[in-house]
């Protein structure tokens, strides 16, 4: 049988986890016999910039980078920037944004304005109708630490990824140091469970 392929972009800002998100989602898919290549697009990472992972997997993959309209899945961390790489979605892909707002330092300077909720969710219906708008900070303060909101955002997207989910587990405690597994795998599972019911 044939290997589902998938491309996942990944999004967010500078502190947020994304590569290291990006890197799991890697090396589950690995794990589980698929190809895979992955980038990372780090804009000012440190300083709350725009951080942007590729990751394509298949039975065979060539290329890292996803072409624009070829997303079959973003995930993205911040939804500005959600609404900022909206037009790498090919058309009925999955939008799983996190609600999270930290404005790039051009609205803070006054460059540009940010988006509202219903001009990030319009922008991604211009390409799917398929958009999950998420709090997952909030979920992740609820376990006691917001650095696990990254986990958690894995959670919500392994509800559409083929994989299994022993193989998440297995990868998310392989890669984490012991004393972060438990929570992590417990924002992992809170995620699985949020993205019933809350698509737009």
């Amino acid at each position: 049988m044939k290997m589902k392929k998938m491309d996942i972009l990944i999004t967010g800002v500078g502190g947020q986890g994304v590569v290291l998100a990006s890197d799991i989602i890697g090396e589950a898919a690995l794990a589980a016999g698929f190809d895979v290549k992955k980038t990372d697009t780090l804009g000012m990472a440190q300083r709350g910039g725009s951080v942007v992972s590729h990751v394509r997997l298949a039975e065979r993959v060539w290329s890292p980078l996803i072409k624009e309209g070829e997303v079959d899945l973003l995930l993205a961390f911040e939804k500005l920037e959600a609404a900022r790489w909206s037009h790498y979605l090919k058309k009925n892909a999955v939008a799983i944004i996190n609600s999270y707002e930290q404005p790039p330092l051009s609205v803070s300077l006054g460059q540009e304005k940010y988006l509202t909720d219903d001009e990030i969710v319009a922008a991604l219906k211009r390409r799917t109708d398929k958009i999950y708008l998420i709090d997952g900070n909030k979920k992740a303060q609820e376990l006691g630490n917001v650095r696990t909101v990254n986990i958690f955002m894995l959670g919500c997207f392994a509800a559409f990824a083929p994989l299994e989910i022993d193989v998440w587990k297995n990868t998310i405690s392989a890669r984490l140091p012991e004393r972060l597994r438990e929570i992590n795998l417990k924002a992992f599972e809170m995620g699985r469970k949020e993205i019933e019911g809350v698509r737009i």
